[in-house]
């Protein structure tokens, strides 16, 4: 006797609606929200002084060698 088994691959934006509509049946909207507010942080120090610092760093000779290799 063969077993067949069939996937049922959801893709991933459907995976995140049923998770928020999963989310907002079992706690409510405002609920919902104050859950997925604890997965931002947001952020932490200053990204774009950041990101300038490092490309004011001047390049060594060997890594623009390596650019041109």
């Amino acid at each position: 006797m063969e077993m067949e088994i069939k996937m049922n691959v959801v893709p991933d934006n459907q995976i995140l609606v049923n998770g928020i509509n999963a989310l907002k049946d079992s706690l409510g909207v405002i609920d919902t929200l104050r859950f997925l507010e604890q997965f931002d942080n947001g952020g932490t120090g200053d990204y774009t002084k950041e990101k300038y610092m490092q490309e004011d760093k001047p390049l060594t000779k060997e890594e623009i060698l390596h650019m041109f290799k």
